[in-house]
């Protein structure tokens, strides 16, 4: 199974999303999302059951994200890259050079350790596990959006279409 795509597919994610998920505002924002979940999480704690709602606010913003914001006007900025390169790596990882696929695979099996880690915090009220998992989560992740900025710059390189890029480009 391939989680890439099924987390795609989960979004609902068409070349318009993909478009507007490119603004750097979009990919940015998405940074936040861990820390968010788990402070919603955490106020359990002062609000009881009412966590719920904080919680499903997080999961409502992080299918909204990639809409929320207008497609960038230019494609020159790291997390525009970064989001352009994960599309090109979920459609076309056939074409993608092997030690790019190597990474990724590396970095996404990365944040596991750290989303156990942070989990068992959440679970447990243990603060400091909560944050060093969550950071462990986050910190493979930046690393592979720089990945897929990679994967964009050699895709461009080689003339290659980016998907769902043509559509929007207003300023390059």
């Amino acid at each position: 199974m391939d989680l890439f795509r099924a987390a795609e597919r989960m979004m609902a994610m068409d070349d318009g999303v993909w478009l507007r998920h490119a603004n750097p505002w979009s990919g940015w924002s998405r940074m936040v999302i861990l820390p968010m979940f788990c402070l919603a999480v955490w106020s359990r704690v002062w609000i009881g059951w009412g966590a719920l709602v904080p919680i499903a606010l997080v999961l409502v913003w992080i299918w909204w994200n990639p809409r929320a914001f207008a497609p960038p006007h230019r494609f020159d900025a790291w997390m525009t890259k970064g989001v352009f390169g994960e599309r090109i790596f979920i459609e076309h990882r056939d074409r993608i050079a092997p030690h790019h696929l190597r990474a990724a695979k590396v970095l996404s099996l990365m944040s596991v350790p750290g989303g156990l880690i942070m989990l068992w915090g959440l679970w447990m009220l243990w603060w400091e596990g909560a944050v060093f998992g969550m950071l462990l989560c986050v910190l493979p992740k930046i690393w592979f959006v720089d990945r897929m900025a990679w994967i964009f710059d050699d895709w461009e390189r080689a003339g290659l279409l980016v998907p769902g890029m043509a559509q929007g480009e207003t300023d390059v």
